[in-house]
């Protein structure tokens, strides 16, 4: 199928207690559309994730891609300096709590909903570095059905804002998960991997687990260095069949 053409916007989601900013692509083509969360690395909603966001869009969905950290740093959009990746560990880690991420995933969807060009169920969701561990956490949300995480560390020790490791709400998950890895990622071992799959496999959850040789951390983006053409290529084509089960047809 042939890429559509997309339009794209800054839009404002009300949550409770603040309000997002939130980077919107959609086809221009009439017709109604499946609805796609997409949840940034440490680095915020910058240019590669507005890249992905387009790029879902032209597959033929309404992709929207939530400031995470719009409480502790509006408009927050950096590169990947050893700067900018302390202050982005410090926002994600320390100042964000996996509730309030919930709620603003949620805020998204509820946001998604009210558009006419939007299918009311179900909602795919891509998320990649703390994005992929967040996108774990949001395959829990029921109107979530399909799920790319893509080197989502430490889903197996810890949460956003502390509290029971994340993989603990692995049962909570309804829909589908593929998860994306690196071989060469020395930030998520392979023993977190095969903890992370047996509570896949424990709770029979739909998921996929895909490990690439010679990828790093970061092996999709290619804004850095550790960006692997070939796994990148791989992976894209695996998050467009898994996104292709939430259907385009109207409801």
């Amino acid at each position: 199928m042939a890429e559509q053409a997309i339009d794209t916007a800054i839009v404002k989601i009300s949550q409770t207690d603040v309000v997002i900013d939130a980077y919107l692509a959609k086809p221009q083509a009439p017709g109604i559309y499946p609805g796609v969360v997409v949840l940034q690395e440490i680095f915020g909603v910058n240019a590669h994730i507005q890249e992905v966001t387009n790029k879902i869009a032209r597959e033929g969905y309404v992709a929207i891609a939530p400031a995470l950290f719009q409480r502790q740093a509006p408009g927050f959009a950096t590169g990947y300096t050893p700067a900018d990746v302390t202050i982005g560990r410090q926002y994600a880690w320390e100042q964000t709590t996996a509730p309030q991420l919930l709620g603003d995933i949620q805020a998204a969807i509820n946001y998604l909903k009210t558009l006419p060009e939007v299918k009311k169920s179900p909602f795919g969701c891509i998320g990649f570095c703390f994005g992929g561990h967040v996108a774990y956490l949001a395959a829990t949300l029921t109107d979530i059905q399909a799920t790319a995480s893509f080197y989502g560390a430490r889903i197996t020790t810890s949460t956003p804002g502390g509290g029971a490791a994340s993989i603990t709400l692995t049962s909570n998950i309804s829909g589908t998960i593929y998860t994306f890895f690196g071989n060469n990622d020395t930030s998520i071992s392979l023993a977190e991997i095969e903890k992370m799959q047996a509570e896949l496999e424990k709770y029979n959850i739909p998921h996929r687990v895909f490990r690439y040789d010679g990828a790093d951390h970061g092996f999709f983006c290619d804004h850095r260095s550790s960006y692997n053409p070939n796994a990148a290529m791989d992976a894209w084509e695996q998050v467009k069949q898994l996104f292709a089960t939430l259907s385009p047809s109207s409801q």
